[in-house]
C-alpha cells in the first residue's frame, strides 16, 4: 500500500503540473457544470483551477447553507472552494490530501478566497484517506462527504468507506464521483503505475463496489449519473488490448451513499412523496438518483428506502409524505441487479450525465 501511495503522490505532485498533462481522458470533465457552479468557479484562483484533476460535479444538488463538508482527495482545492461558497459563512469545509505540492497550492490561496468570498470557512489537512482517524476528525461531524475521482487511487477502499460512515452525521451522505469497471481489473494492469495514476486500473468492478458499500453499512448505494470512459490514448488502449483485456470497459459514475437505517432491498410499504418545488434552482423537479426524478406537485410512489432518504435528511422540508410503515406489500417493483451503467456514449434519462468523465 505504501508503494502505491508514494507512486500516486509522485504522479500528482511532480509529474502532473496541470490537467493538460494527463495521458487519458479518464480524469477529465467533458460536460459543462450548472451555471451556479460555473459562477462559483469564476471566483476561484486560476492556479487552483489549473490543477484540477477531478470529474463532473461532486456536490449534491440541494441547499447546503450551513453544512459541514469533508472533501477526500481535495488536491489543490477547487471543489473545497466551490463548497465553501455553497455552505456560506455558517458552514465549514475540510479538505484532505496526501500530496504536499497540491496542498501547498490550496493553502497559498486561502487568504485570496477569504477576501473574495467575504468569509473564511476552509481548512486543509494532510493525510491518507484510509487513515482518517489519524487526523482526529470528530465522529459524526459532517453532513456531506465528497470525493472527485480519488477513491479509485486508494488500495484499501473498504477502509475509506468505513471512515466515511464513521464521520458522517446520521442522515448525512457520501456523494462522490469515481471510475468503475464492467469486470474485475487483472492484477497485471493494477501494477501499471500510469494506468493506476490515470484512475483506470484502480477502478473497482461495479458490483464489488456496491457489495462493499453494503458490507460497511451503506446499505442502498444509489447511482446518480454515469457515462462511458473513452480513453482516447492509443498507447494506453493498446496496452489494455494486448494484455488480453479488450472487453474491459470503464465508466465514470456518481453515487450517493446515505448514513441511514435502510433495508437491503427496495421494500414496498404503500408510501408516496410529493416534491414541493422549493429547492433552490430546482422549481420544476429534483433528481435523487438515476431512477428517481420528482416532478413538482406530482404524487410519486416510493419504496421504504427512498422514503427515508427524503424524510430523514436535509431534504425533508422540501417534500410532503404520504403513508406510514404499518403494512408491508413485498418487494418494490423494478428492483434489479444488472449492470447499472448506460453502454451508449450518452446517458439517458431525466437529469442524466452530460458527459462528465472521471
Amino acid at each position: 500500500m505504501e508503494d502505491t501511495q508514494k507512486s500516486v503522490a509522485n504522479y500528482y505532485g511532480k509529474e502532473l503540473k496541470t490537467s493538460d498533462d494527463l495521458k487519458t481522458n479518464a480524469c477529465c470533465t467533458a460536460g459543462a457544470p450548472p451555471k451556479y457552479i460555473r459562477d462559483a468557479i469564476k471566483k476561484i484562483n486560476s492556479e487552483v483551477v489549473a490543477k484540477y484533476y477531478g470529474c463532473g460535479l461532486c456536490l449534491p444538488q440541494y441547499d447546503m447553507e450551513g453544512a459541514s463538508v469533508l472533501d477526500l482527495g481535495c488536491g489543490a482545492g477547487r471543489d473545497v472552494y466551490i463548497a465553501s461558497q455553497l455552505v456560506g459563512a455558517t458552514g465549514k469545509v475540510v479538505g484532505v490530501d496526501m500530496t504536499d505540492e497540491q496542498l501547498d497550492v490550496a493553502r497559498k490561496h486561502q487568504e485570496y478566497h477569504a477576501e473574495k468570498f467575504g468569509f473564511s470557512n476552509v481548512e486543509f489537512k494532510k493525510g491518507y484517506l484510509e487513515k482518517l482517524k489519524d487526523l482526529e476528525l470528530e465522529p459524526e461531524s459532517f453532513d456531506v462527504i465528497i470525493s472527485n475521482c480519488v477513491i479509485n487511487l486508494c488500495t484499501d477502499k473498504e477502509a475509506v468507506l468505513q471512515e466515511c460512515l464513521r464521520l458522517l452525521k446520521p442522515g448525512g451522505e457520501l456523494y462522490f464521483s469515481d471510475v468503475y469497471a464492467n469486470r474485475r481489473v487483472p492484477m497485471h494492469l493494477q501494477q501499471n503505475e500510469v494506468l493506476w495514476g490515470e484512475c483506470l486500473s484502480g477502478a473497482l468492478y461495479w458490483n464489488d463496489f456496491e457489495n462493499l458499500s453494503r458490507k460497511v453499512g451503506f446499505t442502498d448505494p444509489r447511482l446518480v449519473e454515469d457515462a462511458p470512459i473513452t480513453v482516447q490514448n492509443a498507447q494506453v488502449e493498446r496496452c489494455i488490448s494486448e494484455s488480453g483485456c479488450e472487453a474491459l470497459k470503464f465508466y465514470s459514475a456518481t453515487y450517493r451513499l446515505w448514513k441511514l437505517p435502510l433495508e437491503p432491498h427496495c421494500e414496498d410499504y404503500g408510501q408516496a412523496v410529493v416534491y414541493k418545488g422549493t429547492l433552490p434552482r430546482y422549481p420544476s423537479g429534483w433528481l435523487l438518483d438515476k431512477h428517481h426524478y420528482f416532478e413538482n406537485g406530482k404524487i410519486h410512489p416510493v419504496c421504504g428506502n427512498t422514503y427515508r432518504m427524503l424524510a430523514d435528511t436535509r431534504l425533508k422540508e422540501h417534500f410532503d409524505f404520504i403513508g406510514n410503515w404499518d403494512t408491508h406489500y413485498g418487494i418494490f417493483e423494478g428492483c434489479g441487479s444488472s449492470l447499472p451503467y448506460d453502454v451508449e456514449e450518452k446517458s439517458s434519462g431525466k437529469g442524466a450525465s452530460t458527459g462528465g468523465c472521471c
